[in-house]
């Protein structure tokens, strides 16, 4: 479904003018209906990588291709249009914009307010209470979160890149979270890919990719990798820490 290929990164830094890889010949194959985390150390480069397959970032070398067309320089709204879609690492809230509104705009259509519901009941919410709400403040991180879910399933992705999901959320919020994956897999029939440092979303995953460095480290089921990561002293706190 997509590939990349040989894929690196360089920035340089603000202060000195040096010149710094985050990502180094990455290689990475998501196939179609397939979950797959990415996981690692902070600053091994996995929101970069996010960023880089759904558009926001260019790499500086290398190649993408999505069903084997080349996107590598396509822009992320020609990506999105192709079935790419993004979750937010803090999603973004838009005063004055409800959230029947976005489902609408991700669907590329008008939807009925029962059509609007549905996409909110399979995520959790209690979907009358929420079809008129604004995207503002008054909504939970875990609310926002699960509303953007709502938004890949009405766009039917083919593939859903979420950067750490559960970052910024409680822990009963966090567990109706995992249960949205399934939801989102079963409605879109597309590859979900994660960026995430939470044991429990690593070990429902197809596959679970680690960086380090910028490099893939290792890669495997979460039956050979879980062990691993929560063996290892260096990196096991990642892991570990509750939503």
């Amino acid at each position: 479904m997509i590939e990349l290929r040989d894929i690196s990164f360089r920035v340089q830094e603000e202060k000195d003018g040096e010149e710094r890889w985050i990502l180094k010949g990455i290689n990475l194959k998501i196939d179609k209906d397939s979950f797959v985390a990415i996981t690692g150390p902070n600053g091994s480069g996995k929101s970069t990588l996010a960023k880089i397959i759904v558009g926001i970032e260019t790499p500086t070398t290398g190649q993408i291709l999505l069903n084997g067309e080349d996107i590598t320089e396509l822009s992320i709204s020609e990506r999105a249009k192709r079935g790419i879609g993004f979750a937010f690492q803090q999603p973004i809230r838009f005063k004055g914009l409800l959230i029947r509104d976005l489902l609408r705009f991700a669907a590329g259509r008008d939807l009925s307010t029962e059509q609007a519901c549905s996409y909110l009941a399979r995520v959790g919410l209690c979907a009358l209470d929420y079809v008129d709400r604004e995207l503002n403040d008054s909504l939970s991180g875990g609310e926002m979160k699960r509303v953007e879910i709502a938004m890949l399933m009405a766009r039917n992705v083919q593939l859903s890149v979420l950067d750490e999901p559960e970052a910024g959320i409680d822990l009963w919020s966090f567990h109706n979270l995992i249960k949205t994956f399934g939801e989102l897999r079963e409605r879109t029939q597309g590859s979900l890919l994660v960026i995430s440092h939470q044991e429990r979303i690593l070990e429902i995953a197809d596959r679970i990719i680690l960086l380090e460095e910028g490099q893939v480290a290792d890669e495997g089921n979460p039956v050979k990798m879980l062990p691993k990561l929560l063996d290892n002293i260096d990196i096991c706190n990642y892991y570990r820490k509750e939503a």
